[in-house]
């Protein structure tokens, strides 16, 4: 299993739209880094749901549950995108800042290349921020 954070703005896309819808497809990637990350996802990966530009905080989790397949916002070929199912809203959001400061994160992706929408987070990583969170 692999673990994984992508980002949306949440007057675009908010995590309480996807618990409200359940599932969706993450599309639209238009960055050659996210979309080989996205193209990496496998069903049952879990992933981080990020609030960016309005929050900046891990907000939520949700389980990849359909792997790569053609982004259907677009006709030029080699784009995907993937399906997500709703996990969980976290009990406390953790977040940019709380991330930066601790000394354990700082080689996380976020932190590193926080402009890249779909990102790569370590096991280790993951079991850090669920702490902060206060998730077991």
């Amino acid at each position: 299993m692999a673990y994984w954070l992508v980002k949306s703005e949440p007057y675009v896309y908010s995590f309480d739209m996807l618990l409200k819808d359940k599932k969706t497809i993450w599309d639209g990637v238009r960055n050659y880094s996210a979309r080989n990350n996205l193209r990496d996802m496998k069903v049952d990966d879990l992933v981080f749901f990020y609030h960016s530009n309005e929050g900046m905080a891990v907000v939520g989790t949700a389980i990849v549950t359909k792997t790569a397949f053609p982004d259907p916002t677009t006709d030029v070929p080699g784009w995907v995108a993937v399906e997500l199912k709703a996990g969980k809203k976290l009990i406390k959001p953790v977040t940019l800042s709380t991330i930066k400061s601790d000394k354990r994160l700082t080689e996380m992706e976020l932190v590193r290349i926080s402009q890249l929408s779909v990102q790569k987070v370590s096991p280790a990583e993951w079991k850090i921020i669920m702490k902060l969170a206060g998730e077991k």
